[in-house]
């Protein structure tokens, strides 16, 4: 891994909302790791951006004034009480992986979890992703389980691994 450049972390802006589509749409396009299909406009990523970030820190890193990357976690599930729990959710621009970027991020996103008392992080991980896996159990995630073939995306089934790290 290339060490990371210097780069700003700080929380997202609306404004974010175009560099967000230009990194998560190749994922949509291109990847596996969303099991989103169409492109997602810049509205509905503002939208995604308030109603996230209302109850949830969302990070974005900028490097040379681009932004890189971004991270952010959500609820797990809807019921009460699954309130100490949330999803996390880390993407780094194709062109800026092995930097550093996402461990910068995740580490970011983890330790704000930490101080609003949250318990657990759960990762969902399309399979197969190594630099995904080595992520995230390089910031301590323990896989937990596998579902076979529960995406079907690119005219082929995709199996989806979950991790999940107490922070508490």
């Amino acid at each position: 891994m290339t060490e990371a450049a210097p780069a700003t972390l700080r929380a997202v802006q609306r404004a974010d909302a175009a560099a967000l589509c230009a990194i998560y749409n190749y994922h949509v396009l291109n990847t596996i790791v969303t099991f989103e299909e169409d492109v997602v406009s810049e509205h509905e990523m503002a939208e995604r951006i308030a109603e996230i970030s209302r109850a949830f820190p969302w990070y974005v890193l900028e490097a040379g004034g681009t932004v890189v990357g971004y991270a952010y976690a959500s609820s797990w599930k809807s019921r009460s009480a699954y309130r100490y729990s949330v999803e996390s959710t880390v993407y780094v621009a194709e062109d800026r992986l092995g930097r550093g970027y996402g461990t910068r991020l995740y580490a970011a996103l983890l330790d704000e979890l930490r101080q609003r008392h949250l318990h657990n992080v759960i990762g969902g991980i399309s399979l197969p992703n190594a630099a995904s896996v080595a992520l995230h159990e390089k910031l301590g995630f323990r896989k937990l389980g596998e579902f076979r073939e529960v995406g079907w995306k690119f005219s082929r089934w995709i199996d989806v691994g979950y991790w999940e790290l107490l922070l508490s």
